[in-house]
């Protein structure tokens, strides 16, 4: 078994002696003796069999090797205090991870801002985000096995916050027969190969589908087929608007002005109420999806 040559405490006196220029300096500002900061050096010296400081006059000075370990046992004690920080903000009850599941064809640049911002306060909680399909979503809320999941249904038993409406508009490519049309009918749609964003066998609820539906189970390949010319898809205005604006894709106009659109809720699966980390990242996801801090509903 490997057994250790030096203590934390060796390294955290080395660097003081090294910050503060010698024995004498950094014993008044740890506050202990400078017999016992020169026995701490010396052992530490000893044990790696490697000499790390000189000493000419009043000062200590580095050795090259020393120059050397110093850098390196910045790292760990620094390792040693975001250990012992850690500990105690999980002691504080701070979740170490939370975990995030959306639906994959939910717009999201709001929940991105909302992240963002968490990163620079979440004191070391990780986050996994997790893209699902709404089968996906639903078998996540009834085993309660994420901590926040963006759907667009609801779900009884479990808190619900209604965060935003999203509509959806038909986009193809510009090469598509359906791009030279100056409107375009539901009737007419019909007989076209319609990309629809689903999992498996399942449907858009709510929404009529066309005689061809190709199931695309993740938005990256239904933008990537509708670029190369095939079929058309319902996607959310938000995500295609700059593919549109830069003729990417071509927004359809309907005729009758027809639109779809798709609710985005908040569901916290969980029955105990969420964590000092969910619940600093429930309030910026609130802000930047427009909604006052207290606007939540139980379903």
């Amino acid at each position: 078994m490997y057994r250790p040559k030096s203590t934390v405490e060796q390294w955290r006196i080395f660097q003081a002696v090294v910050d503060h220029g010698g024995y004498a300096q950094a014993a008044e500002v740890l506050n202990k003796s400078q017999s016992s900061l020169n026995h701490a050096v010396a052992k530490l010296q000893q044990g790696l069999g490697v000499a790390l400081l000189e000493v000419k006059g009043r000062k200590a000075f580095l050795t090259p090797e020393g120059e050397v370990f110093l850098r390196r046992s910045r790292k760990l004690t620094q390792g040693i205090e975001e250990l012992e920080l850690l500990a105690d903000i999980l002691a504080s009850g701070w979740e170490p991870i939370l975990r995030l599941v959306i639906e994959a064809s939910l717009p999201r640049q709001p929940l991105y801002q909302a992240l963002a911002e968490f990163s620079g306060r979440s004191r070391g909680c990780r986050i996994h985000l997790i893209e699902a399909q709404p089968s996906g979503c639903k078998a996540v809320v009834d085993k309660r096995a994420a901590d926040l999941v963006f759907a667009s249904r609801a779900f009884s038993g479990v808190t619900c916050l209604p965060l935003t409406t999203t509509v959806y508009v038909p986009v193809c490519s510009p090469e598509h027969r359906l791009a030279g049309l100056n409107e375009v009918s539901p009737h007419e749609l019909e007989r076209e190969l319609e990309l629809v964003l689903a999992e498996s066998n399942e449907t858009e609820e709510g929404w009529e589908g066309t005689e061809q539906p190709w199931v695309i189970n993740h938005l990256h390949d239904t933008l990537s087929l509708l670029r190369r010319g095939v079929g058309f898809a319902w996607l959310p205005h938000d995500v295609v608007a700059p593919l549109v604006e830069s003729n990417t894709l071509t927004r359809l106009t309907m005729a009758n002005q027809v639109q779809r659109k798709r609710f985005t809720h908040l569901i916290l699966p969980r029955s105990t109420p969420p964590g000092p980390a969910a619940s600093l990242l429930l309030t910026l996801i609130r802000h930047h999806y427009g909604l006052p801090d207290d606007n939540t509903a139980n379903a």
